[in-house]
């Protein structure tokens, strides 16, 4: 099983070398491929998304059969300016990885962490979905959730902020 921490790793080391575009490793059965986008497919790259259940759900159906059948074609990845607090230094978590950003273990299932809650650096702040993959991210940091900048199911990508933290 690969971890988390190892996975970002991966990605820093391929996003810094500019000889090697494609990685793949195999390993206990496991496979992680990772490959960095050439420039004509990261400039013209459009996004779309259709929602669907966690994948470890029973049933893998869509979360709404309207919305499975109407891909989304518009995904905010930026949060407004005005909707970011103005006080005093704040620690972007940020996604690790190219995925689907979702906010609890499963739909029925509050969310790991909602603004004013309080966290520590094991905390798990959300799941990351990549490649079938469920990641949990730990928000690395002692402090508290001001911002929460990705929406449930959301396409995210990787370095984009995922949470504004206070500090402690």
């Amino acid at each position: 099983m690969f971890k988390l921490s190892e996975i970002k790793e991966l990605i820093k080391l391929l996003d810094q070398t500019s000889s090697v575009h494609e990685l793949e490793i195999e390993s206990e059965g496991m496979k992680l491929a990772i490959r960095k986008p050439d420039r004509t497919e990261a400039e013209g790259a459009a996004v779309q998304v259709t929602p669907y259940a966690y994948p470890f759900t029973p049933a893998h159906q869509p979360l709404n059969p309207q919305q499975a059948a109407h891909p989304v074609s518009e995904v905010p990845v930026t949060p407004q300016p005005s909707s970011l607090p103005e006080e005093g230094p704040l620690h972007k978590i940020v996604s690790p990885m190219v995925g689907t950003f979702y906010s609890a273990a499963s739909p029925e299932l509050p969310s790991f962490v909602s603004v004013g809650d309080r966290v520590s650096e094991k905390s798990t702040v959300c799941i990351i979905e990549a490649m079938k993959l469920m990641n949990e991210l730990e928000a690395e940091i002692k402090g508290e959730i001001v911002s929460v900048l990705a929406e449930n199911g959301q396409l995210v990508e990787y370095g984009q902020p995922l949470f504004l933290v206070k500090p402690e």
